[in-house]
């Protein structure tokens, strides 16, 4: 597709309609882990599953940096019309990402055992959560340069490149956890092999693909040597990484609340909600991945009029979207506790109740997460780490600890909601603070 057209909401729709599929498919097979764990496995492996998933989620940040600097800068590149400059950015940033996986990956293994007991894992939880950990370690470094492909389908301009990948990944990943766990009865291991052996797909296939001639806009080939780059990549995609970093740290938080004033149940109906709210929240993820490489490619074009358009554009969809989202998870929380905890009524009760209370974060929740992608296409990495952090390690962590102090257990489930709509309100702050600099807002005589 030409980046340097305009597009009508229908066709920035289509566009990011790949990216948004990936991104739901890949919630929604993460979501049939957590199914199958839950009713096959049990609680206390469900609920070990989910205290050790921050920290390895954490360790993964790196592909979301690289993935998302490198994307705007890559698109950057290729709006100021140096292809082969892209293309070597381009494959420094793939092999940097492989080789700190793989750095990474054997750390995991050394620091499982006493980063889960940190987490507040002990006895049989304690155990469950070190080797789920362990074996997603073999995986680490394909699941980062997954998090990074899926940022540069669409900045090579084949975004549903990614949506293939994501669906084989992902129906790999079902099948084997149902046939690892339900069938042969592997228990908490098959799950993380199942997972593992998806990884392998999501991140290989695309490197093998992007390593051959290909009919997209970047193949991988000679890197650049450019370490100034590398670092604006990492500052700039820092707040990709920072906001997965501040999710991960305020789950651990959330289950330090949740096991002192609920218990092992809490962190299990936690690990429910989560699971939903990954559906519903992977909408404004994808979209805001598909439309970051043209806001990007606009910038370095510096089409003032396109990048108008695009950010309202986009701010309508999501309003839209987040509408959508608050209905249809208010009228299926019944049906959601049942599928996850219907085993345990009392666990099916508590999911519920968080469930009607947490999701009405979704109305406010695509803005903060757009101003964050938004901010990372114009360039302006520390701005967007700014939102991102404040978000969910400021905002969000501050209500975790202080609501239920003043309102009880309910307290926890509606901290996401305060935070969710004080960040949407610092994102409307800042574009009409930034705005003029980034041509975000119009001079007098265009109006």
């Amino acid at each position: 597709m030409d980046m340097s057209r305009h597009l009508s909401a229908r066709e920035l729709l289509r566009y990011t309609l790949p990216s948004i599929a990936m991104m739901v498919f890949t919630s929604v097979y993460a979501v049939v882990d957590g199914l199958v764990v839950s009713n096959f496995v049990g609680k206390t492996a469900f609920a070990a599953v989910n205290l050790i998933m921050p920290f390895i989620m954490i360790l993964g940040t790196v592909g979301f940096m690289t993935g998302a600097g490198g994307s705007a800068l890559v698109s950057r590149t290729r709006g100021q019309g140096r292809a082969a400059l892209a293309n070597r950015y381009f494959s420094m940033i793939v092999y940097v990402t492989l080789g700190a996986g793989v750095v990474l990956a054997v750390a995991g293994v050394g620091v499982m055992r006493p980063v889960a007991r940190l987490l507040g894992a002990s006895g049989q939880m304690l155990e469950l959560c070190v080797l789920y950990g362990r074996i997603i370690m073999v995986g680490l470094p394909a699941f980062m340069l997954q998090y990074a492909f899926q940022a540069f389908a669409s900045t090579a301009g084949r975004p549903r490149l990614g949506l293939y990948v994501t669906l084989t990944a992902g129906l790999t990943n079902m099948s084997l956890d149902l046939v690892f766990v339900s069938i042969l009865g592997w228990g908490v291991a098959g799950a993380a092999w199942a997972t593992v052996t998806a990884a392998l797909i999501g991140g290989f296939v695309p490197l093998v693909w992007f390593a051959q001639p290909n009919p997209s806009f970047l193949r991988l080939g000679r890197p650049a040597r450019d370490l100034a780059a590398l670092v604006r990549v990492c500052v700039n995609g820092s707040s990709e990484m920072m906001a997965v970093v501040a999710v991960s740290v305020v789950s651990i938080v959330y289950n330090w609340q949740l096991l002192k004033y609920l218990g092992q149940d809490g962190v299990a109906a936690y690990g429910a909600v989560m699971y939903v709210s990954m559906i519903f929240t992977a909408v404004f993820e994808g979209f805001c991945m598909g439309a970051a490489p043209l806001m990007s490619f606009q910038h370095g074009a510096a089409n003032d009029v396109e990048k108008r358009s695009l950010m309202r554009t986009s701010l309508a969809v999501i309003a839209a979207s987040g509408t959508a989202m608050l209905l249809a998870s208010q009228l299926l929380a019944p049906a959601l506790a049942h599928i996850f905890t219907g085993y345990d009524p009392e666990l099916m009760r508590l999911t519920k109740t968080a469930l009607h209370i947490f999701s009405v974060a979704f109305l406010p929740m695509g803005v903060g997460v757009y101003g964050s992608s938004l901010f990372t296409a114009l360039g302006n990495g520390l701005v967007s780490a700014a939102l991102a952090a404040g978000r969910t390690l400021g905002l969000e962590v501050c209500s975790v600890l202080i609501l239920p102090t003043l309102i009880g257990p309910d307290g926890i489930w509606s901290s996401v909601v305060v935070a969710e709509t004080l960040a949407a309100a610092a994102v409307v702050a800042l574009i009409r603070w930034l705005g003029p600099r980034y041509g975000l807002r119009a001079r007098r005589q265009e109006r």
